[in-house]
C-alpha cells in the first residue's frame, strides 16, 4: 500500500464474543497456543472459553459487569480473556506485578466483580479485593486458602465444571470490550474505554495491512477471512506462526494476539524475556511474525546465538511499544536478513495500531519512520499553540488522529476525555511530523519535551545521538529545572559490556552533533533504566530521581 492506494475497509458489525467460534470453525485443530508443554487448539480454545462463559453467568455475572485479569502469559489467559468476552462482559487487565495497592485502586475503579488469576500472585488479588465488589476469584492453577469473607475462591477446572456452551449475550459492538489502563509513563494511569467495535475496527485493520486479507462475517454470524489483495503479505493465513514475549495485559500484546489468532498463528509463549531461548523457539516453531519492545530487540539483536541460529523463517520483524534507536534498527535487519523490519506506532486511546510501514512492494520503508497511517485513518500535525492550525510536510508539531480504532474516552475522567477526544479526533500527546509522501516519523512526548531559553528541545533527538557512541548501550534523556532559561537536558546512561563512559567526553560527543541549546548538561551513569512491563522506558521515575538529587 502506498499513500495514494486505496485506504478504505468495510468492518463486521460484531463483538469479541465471535471470535472463537470463528477461528476454530477456519483453523479446527491446528495449534492456537504453545506454552510450555501444554498445547491449545483452536477447537479447544472455543469449547474451554464457552466453559468459561457459562461458568461466568452462572456465578451471576451479568452482561457489561467487569472481569479483571490478573495473569501471566499463559493458555489460561487466553481462555479466560475470550471466555469473560463470550460471557458478554467487560474485561480488565492489571500487570501480574502490581502490588495490592494499585490492584485496589483498578478493582474499585472498575467496579470488577470477578478476578483470574495465579497462585503465585493469588494473595495479594484476594487482599485487594476484601471489602470490594469482587465476589469471586478463580485461581487458573489451584485454589486459593484464607478468602476474606464474602470471596468465593475455586480452581478454573471447578469453576467451569459441568458447563457447555456459550451462552447468548445481547452485548452490541458499541459495548465496551476492555478497560484498557494506560502505562502511566508520563501520570496517573487511567482506563481507557475500549469499545468492541474499537477492536474488531483495528484487527480488521491489521489484517489487511499485514495479511492482506479481509474479515468478513457470515449469515450464520461465524467470522471468515478473505483475499482482498495480490501483494505477498507478511502472515500468510493458517500457516504462521510467533514467539510471544511481550505481556498481554498490554494492548500492543493483546490487540496482535487477536489479529494474529485470526489468521490462524500459532502463538508459542516464551516466558520470561531471555534473549537465547527466545532465539531457539523462533527456529525451532519457525516463526514468522514477531513483535517486540525496543528493549527486547535490542537484546536479541546483540545475543552471540543469532550466528547460528536459523531465523530466515521470520517475515516480519515488528516494533512497538515504545519508539526504537536506528542503532538497534539496523542490528535487526541484520540478525533476520530475510524480514522486513517495521516499527508502527500506536497508543491505548487508538486501541493499539495508528501506522505501520507498509509491506506491500510499492511501499518503500524509511529509516526512522512509524510508516502510513493504516486503513480509514486520518492523522494532522497541528499547531502546538494553535490547534486548529494544520502544519505542513516537515513541520513539527501535534499529532491528531481519527479512525474507527479511536476509542471511546477515560473511565470517570470527563474533563480529560473532553481535553483529548475532540469531534471524533484523539489529541495522542505526541511530538510528529510527516515527510512529503504522508511518511509518519514520532519526535517525543509532547510532556517530554523541553523548552531551553525558548528553544524547543526533543529528548528523543538527543537519545539518538547517544546510543552512537561506542560505550553506550541504552540512553534516556530527561529535562531538569533551570530557572528561568526553562529546562536543560540531561542524559541517563546505560554502558555496553566491557566499556566505561566517560560522561565529559559523552557530553562532548553531543555537543559537536547539535546545535548548542540541545547540547546535554548532564550525564548521569545507571545499570538500568527503569521500563515498564511493556518496555517503554520509565521517564517519571528519572525525572523523580533528579528533583530528589
Amino acid at each position: 500500500m502506498t499513500a495514494s492506494a486505496p485506504t478504505t475497509l468495510r468492518y463486521p458489525d460484531t463483538t469479541m464474543a465471535a471470535l472463537p467460534a470463528g477461528m476454530a470453525a477456519m483453523y479446527g485443530d491446528r495449534a492456537a497456543v504453545v506454552d510450555g508443554e501444554k498445547t491449545l487448539s483452536y477447537a479447544d480454545l472455543d469449547a474451554r472459553s464457552a466453559a468459561v462463559a457459562s461458568a461466568l453467568r452462572a456465578a451471576g455475572v451479568a452482561e457489561r459487569d467487569v472481569v479483571l485479569l490478573y495473569l501471566t502469559n499463559s493458555v489460561e489467559f487466553v481462555v479466560s480473556y475470550y471466555g469473560s468476552l463470550r460471557a458478554g462482559a467487560t474485561v480488565t487487565l492489571v500487570n501480574p506485578l502490581q502490588p495490592t495497592p494499585g490492584l485496589r485502586r483498578q478493582i474499585a475503579e472498575t467496579g470488577a466483580v470477578v478476578g483470574f488469576t495465579q497462585g503465585e500472585q493469588a494473595g495479594r488479588l484476594l487482599a485487594a479485593a476484601a471489602e470490594s465488589t469482587m465476589t469471586t476469584v478463580v485461581v487458573v492453577d489451584g485454589t486459593a486458602a484464607e478468602a476474606p469473607d464474602g470471596i468465593t475462591t475455586c480452581s478454573l477446572a471447578a469453576f467451569t465444571a459441568g458447563h457447555h456452551g456459550a451462552p447468548a449475550v445481547s452485548v452490541t459492538s458499541e459495548d465496551v470490550a476492555h478497560l484498557a489502563f494506560t502505562g502511566g509513563t508520563t501520570g496517573v494511569s487511567k482506563g481507557v474505554r475500549v469499545l468492541h467495535r474499537n477492536v474488531i475496527g483495528n484487527v480488521t485493520q491489521m489484517i489487511a495491512w499485514r495479511a492482506g486479507h479481509s474479515l468478513d462475517v457470515g449469515d450464520d454470524g461465524l467470522l471468515t477471512l478473505a483475499p482482498r489483495s495480490d501483494e505477498n503479505p507478511g502472515v500468510v493465513p493458517g500457516a504462521a506462526a510467533t514467539v510471544v514475549v511481550s505481556p498481554l495485559f498490554h494492548a500492543h500484546a493483546l490487540i496482535n494476539m487477536s489479529f494474529l489468532l485470526l489468521c490462524g498463528a500459532t502463538h508459542v509463549f516464551a516466558g520470561r524475556f531471555d534473549p537465547a531461548r527466545m532465539l531457539a523457539l523462533i527456529e525451532e516453531h519457525r516463526a514468522s511474525y514477531v513483535t517486540g519492545s525496543p528493549a527486547m530487540w535490542h537484546a536479541l539483536a546483540a545475543h552471540p546465538d543469532v550466528a547460528s541460529r536459523d531465523l530466515t523463517s521470520v517475515r516480519v520483524v515488528s516494533s512497538g511499544a515504545a519508539p526504537i534507536d536506528h542503532v538497534t534498527l539496523g542490528h535487526l535487519e541484520k540478525a533476520f536478513p530475510a524480514a522486513a523490519v517495521v516499527e508502527g506506532y500506536g497508543l491505548t486511546e487508538a486501541t493499539c495500531l495508528v501506522s505501520s510501514a507498509p509491506l506491500t512492494s510499492q511501499g518503500h520503508y524509511r529509516l526512522g519512520s512509524v510508516g502510513l497511517p493504516t486503513f480509514d485513518t486520518e492523522v494532522e500535525i497541528r499547531s502546538l499553540d494553535d490547534p486548529a492550525a494544520v502544519l505542513g510536510p516537515g513541520e513539527r508539531g501535534a499529532l491528531w488522529v481519527r479512525g474507527p480504532q479511536v476509542t471511546d474516552g477515560y473511565l470517570d475522567h470527563p474533563e480529560k476525555t473532553a481535553e483529548q477526544f475532540v469531534d471524533g479526533w484523539l489529541d495522542t500527546g505526541d511530538i510528529a511530523y510527516r515527510d512529503a509522501d504522508g511518511y509518519l516519523y514520532i519526535c517525543d512526548r509532547a510532556k517530554d519535551m523541553l523548552i531551553y531559553k525558548g528553544y524547543n528541545v526533543y529528548p528523543r533527538e538527543l537519545e539518538e545521538v547517544l546510543v552512537t557512541h561506542p560505550d553506550v548501550e541504552a540512553a534516556a534523556v530527561v529535562g531538569r529545572e533551570a530557572g528561568a532559561l526553562g529546562q536543560e537536558p540531561v542524559a541517563f546512561l546505560v554502558a555496553r559490556a566491557g566499556h566505561v563512559i566517560d560522561p565529559v567526553a559523552v557530553a562532548r560527543f553531543v555537543e559537536q552533533q547539535v546545535l548548542p541549546y540541545k547540547k546535554i548538561r548532564d550525564v548521569h551513569v545507571v545499570d538500568e533504566l527503569p521500563t515498564s512491563a511493556a518496555g517503554k522506558i520509565q521517564k517519571v521515575a528519572l525525572r523523580e530521581r533528579l528533583a530528589n538529587a
